[in-house]
């Protein structure tokens, strides 16, 4: 630059030099007799040798100023660059979206954050503001909005918000919203500067952490949280209680925060409970006991007491908590509880006692007793009067006995709950139950449908089954219709992990309306029969219930009846 002046400078010199010695020459032959015309001559150069330094100096100072704004362009470029590069950087390094808003224009542009957060093509994001209120969810929207406004016509310069932004599947993401605000001389807002970082989880663990504050808060659990560690042979201080801790205790917060469980301790407390919750304690490991402790008051109650550690993301115990309920009154039922059990024991030992003496001494005197009524019949009464005491006699006796022999049959199937299961065929079962009421069938001729197929076989008590089966194929025959043909129908079934057998008569049917809660009662009659004793169907649900099943009824009188009895596979 500087010797391209210096080319100019000495150029117009020697150019103007050439062009004023020219022009003398041109004089003096125009005027040869001019005296001074050398002294022009001498002025004309003085003055061009004057202009060239005159040019020379500001060209040099022209030269300088430019030198020095150039470094300054130069300087104010690398500053800009190096600002863009760290801009870029920390955009990289972020996960915050970056926008820049200028206000007067309402034109707004943002960084790659938008498409990689929220999911916007650059296609789909607006250069407007208003794309921007667009997406801020309605509920706070006009919140966020009046905040912002305000926010730029006062004089603070940092703003911040929290609201829902709209992704672009439609979903929304919670977001910290950070703005810096830029003004002219006159402090009016120009420019403003923000970034928007996606806080969606932490709302969502601030809702969930104030979720279980409120399940804490709102317990009847007593619930505390220790420290993680404690003194030799102490459970951890204390750091928080709920409200139920301090109903239940009567200590306020402020007067057990900092101490140790301990103090509950008193001297019908369980040392040996205590003992296991302080090895799990020193065994970093859960513990539940249940001890008795005591109220501010030195009140008893029983409480379940469990700790449970709390690890940080190192492994390490931060916390325990500790969940306490009060046992008092479940306590108090288990000891009612047990102690009628005890006695409900006792009574049913004394019960049984007394049905095998009961059986056992009067079968003896009654077996005599029927032998000599047996050796009377072969002696002949010649008084009539007599003779009728001694058959009604006779009469009550056999009944008598009857009814021992029922007891003695109630007897067995009640002692003896776990009996001796096999595979039996119902097929078999029920050939054997027809043999025994073979003269009975024959002589009412009952159209009987048997369906077996999907359970030929059960496992079960072959006995039971056959007496449940002789009991109900009995009472069918005894209770049938006089106005129509009797029809049993007899039907095995296999459903879900369930074997059900359906016994269906339409004999007179029972009023279950008047006698449902009778029907397998003992020594019920719902009809007057002489030969009813009410004692079958006790037997029957004795003998289900004993081989683990169960047995309903649904009967209608002058329609039939008809029992369902379920066993578990």
């Amino acid at each position: 630059m500087k010797s391209k002046s210096l080319q100019i400078i000495l150029t117009y010199i020697v150019v103007s030099l050439i062009l004023a010695v020219t022009f003398y020459k041109l004089l003096i032959s125009l005027n040869p007799d001019t005296e001074n015309n050398y002294i022009f001559l001498a002025k004309d150069i003085f003055c061009i040798l004057a202009t060239g330094v005159l040019f020379y100096y500001i060209s040099s100072k022209n030269e300088k100023n430019n030198i020095t704004f150039f470094e300054k362009l130069n300087e104010t470029n690398e500053v800009i660059k190096e600002s863009n590069e760290k801009y870029d950087i920390v955009a990289k390094a972020t996960s915050d979206t970056i926008w820049d808003w200028k206000i007067q224009e309402d034109s707004i542009n943002w960084n790659k954050g938008i498409e990689s957060v929220f999911g916007y093509n650059p296609s789909e994001v607006g250069k407007t503001s208003k794309w921007w209120f667009d997406k801020i969810h309605p509920e706070d929207s006009i919140r966020m909005s009046i905040k912002l406004y305000s926010f730029i016509e006062q004089k603070t310069e940092k703003w911040q918000d929290q609201y829902r932004f709209r992704c672009a599947d439609g979903t929304y993401k919670y977001v910290l919203d950070r703005g810096f605000l830029l003004k002219d001389e006159n402090g009016k807002a120009i420019r403003m500067i923000g970034a928007i970082q996606d806080i969606t989880k932490q709302k969502e663990e601030e809702q969930r952490l104030k979720l279980l504050e409120t399940v804490i808060t709102q317990s009847k659990d007593s619930i505390l949280i220790t420290e993680a560690n404690s003194s030799e042979g102490k459970i951890p201080k204390i750091v928080y209680v709920n409200p139920a801790f301090s109903l239940m205790s009567g200590y306020l917060s402020t007067e057990i925060i900092g101490k140790s469980p301990n103090i509950f301790k008193g001297p019908k407390s369980d040392s040996e409970e205590l003992k296991k919750l302080l090895r799990a304690i020193k065994n970093e490991e859960e513990c539940l006991i249940e001890t008795i402790t005591y109220t501010k008051t030195k009140e008893e109650y029983w409480v379940r007491f469990s700790m449970i550690p709390i690890f940080n993301n190192e492994g390490i115990i931060s916390h325990w908590i500790s969940i306490q309920r009060d046992i008092t009154d479940e306590k108090k039922l288990e000891t009612e509880k047990e102690h009628l059990i005890r006695e409900l024991t006792q009574n049913n030992k004394d019960l049984k006692q007394f049905s095998y003496i009961t059986s056992h001494n009067l079968r003896a005197p009654l077996s005599n007793l029927i032998g000599l009524l047996n050796l009377i019949e072969d002696i002949p009464i010649e008084n009539e009067e007599l003779e009728e005491i001694l058959s009604g006699f006779t009469k009550s006796t056999h009944l008598l006995n009857e009814t021992i022999n029922d007891l003695v049959k109630v007897i067995i199937i009640k002692d003896n709950p776990s009996m001796q299961k096999e595979e039996t065929s119902l097929k078999e079962v029920f050939e054997n139950v027809f043999s025994q009421l073979s003269f009975q069938i024959e002589m009412h001729k009952p159209i009987i449908k048997l369906k077996f197929e999907k359970v030929p076989l059960l496992i079960t008590n072959k006995a039971y089954l056959e007496s449940i089966l002789l009991n109900l194929l009995t009472n069918s025959i005894k209770y049938k219709s006089e106005n129509r043909k009797l029809k049993i129908s007899i039907i095995a079934e296999q459903i879900d992990n369930k074997t059900i057998l359906t016994f269906k008569d339409n004999g007179i049917g029972i009023d279950l309306e008047r006698n449902r809660d009778k029907v397998f009662g003992l020594y019920q009659r719902f009809h007057n029969y002489p030969d009813s004793k009410g004692l079958g169907l006790y037997l029957v649900k004795s003998q289900v219930e004993t081989m683990g099943g169960t047995i309903s009824i649904d009967s209608e009188v002058n329609k039939g009846t008809t029992f369902t009895i379920t066993f578990k596979n």
